[in-house]
């Protein structure tokens, strides 16, 4: 199992990859689970969340239009919350809780749209608004089910 160190370090692979000015991706690190539940929180700026919302909904079309079957089991288990409150600083929470995971899928954010989207603008338009939404990774954690407590 990862070290929560590690898992930071993934979820800002996650969460801001590093690009050209010209929208295409350098190389970078799989973002994979080995439990069978993955949580992870972000904070999004509160002008912003439309532009965050908007590319999840273009990270959902990704997933549930792959020829890909392991994305659309991706997309089966992932789902987005946004708090009610905002934070002290104005932020708006957002939680992935994905299960369950898809064990060996990518799960970075721009991986995904750059596998279903090709157009280098589309890319770079994709990035500014998700990059521009973001706010700051508060944490997350790969887990594994201790108890089910539905079932006796």
């Amino acid at each position: 199992m990862r070290r929560l160190s590690g898992f930071l370090l993934a979820g800002a692979i996650l969460l801001l990859p590093a690009l050209s000015q010209h929208g295409t991706a350098h190389a970078q690190e799989a973002l994979t689970f080995n439990g069978d539940t993955a949580i992870m929180s972000i904070a999004i700026k509160p002008d912003r969340t439309a532009d965050f919302e908007q590319v999840m909904g273009k990270v959902s079309e990704a997933l549930l239009q792959s020829p890909n079957a392991q994305r659309k089991q991706q997309a089966a288990g992932w789902k987005v919350l946004r708090s009610g409150a905002p934070m002290p600083d104005g932020n708006i929470v957002y939680t992935h809780v994905i299960s369950p995971v898809v064990n060996g899928a990518d799960y970075a954010i721009m991986a995904i749209l750059y596998e279903a989207f090709e157009d280098p603008e589309e890319r770079t338009r994709l990035y500014e608004l998700y990059s521009g939404a973001f706010g700051a990774a508060l944490g997350g954690s790969d887990n594994s089910t201790a108890m089910d407590l539905s079932r006796p």
